[in-house]
């Protein structure tokens, strides 16, 4: 279970209560204030709090004359403006606060996301709960072997079982140790900041996550992405989710142009005014190295 009783019972205490607003509201994110989403085995993803909405990306771009001629229609059509021509600032007016309990080494790739206000859980003061990432069977990949940071074919029959096997005794074997070192029962104990050191990179952490929509953005076009790593993509995914609901017009149009859009470099928009004259253009004659024109023929499908 992602969340204990005590968890759970938090929850809903805070589902519980209503509190009167003058500041904006957005109808889609209220719905899911507090509710913790699983992800992978242990963890999970749950909004505590969030400032903004569609409304107030167009306030933003707007504040030099006001609402003026403001409509539904008008708001949709400024933000896919904003969007399609990368005028990120209006998206810094909204914000969300996360809580996000991941594994350890999912957390230190997320962490490459500097832009973003993080509070961990602190295994110097607390002492982390015998909780560990195993992946599913179907998620136990070998290395690739053309992508040096990628995955291939899935591992089967005994190899899988094998590995699986050493993950999870490996997992207890550590927390085993570490919970006689820290003992007091006989002993003095060592103290958390160094026993932690023995933990796997497999074990879940917790923390506040805190960033403003354009930053949030950016961090879902890369680890939402199909090339993402699985582990680091289901949070991004299920984050989409929230964000959908929350500014459905803003999401929208970050599905239309960054999600589902391609940048092309010169070159390569040089290539396709040639292939539209009829051309015939192979990488030979395209200007490209090998791997820009793999990219470029991925872009083409």
């Amino acid at each position: 279970m992602p969340l204990s009783s005590e968890q759970q019972a938090e929850i809903a205490a805070q589902r519980s209560e209503t509190h009167t607003t003058m500041r904006a509201t957005a109808p889609g994110m209220e719905k899911h204030l507090y509710t913790a989403y699983p992800v992978l085995d242990h963890g999970f993803v749950r909004v505590v709090d969030y400032m903004g909405d569609d409304e107030a990306i167009c306030q933003a771009a707007r504040v030099s004359y006001g609402r003026g001629t403001k409509s539904v229609q008008n708001d949709e059509g400024l933000i896919r403006y904003l969007m399609r021509h990368w005028h990120s600032t209006p998206f810094e007016m909204c914000e969300i606060k996360l809580h996000v309990k991941l594994p350890v080494f999912v957390a230190r790739q997320w962490i490459r996301h500097r832009t973003a206000n993080v509070n961990e859980y602190s295994a110097r003061y607390s002492i982390l709960d015998r909780e560990f990432y195993i992946p599913a069977p179907d998620a136990l990949n070998a290395q690739s072997v053309i992508n040096n940071q990628g995955r291939g074919e899935v591992l089967e029959g005994e190899e899988a079982q094998r590995v699986l096997k050493y993950l999870t005794e490996d997992a207890m074997r550590a927390y085993d140790h570490y919970e006689e070192m820290i003992s007091q029962d006989g002993q003095q104990g060592l103290a958390r900041e160094l026993a932690r050191m023995n933990l796997p990179a497999n074990i879940y952490t917790q923390w506040y996550w805190k960033v403003d929509l354009h930053n949030l953005l950016h961090f879902l076009r890369l680890r939402a992405d199909a090339h993402a790593q699985y582990e680091i993509r289901v949070y991004a995914d299920e984050i989409c989710k929230l964000v959908a609901d929350w500014v459905p017009f803003a999401f929208k149009a970050f599905e239309d142009y960054r999600m589902g859009g391609a940048t092309l470099s010169a070159g390569a928009l040089d290539v396709v005014r040639r292939m539209l004259k009829g051309e015939e253009v192979t990488q030979e004659n395209s200007g490209m190295s090998k791997g820009e024109w793999r990219e470029f023929q991925g872009i083409l499908g």
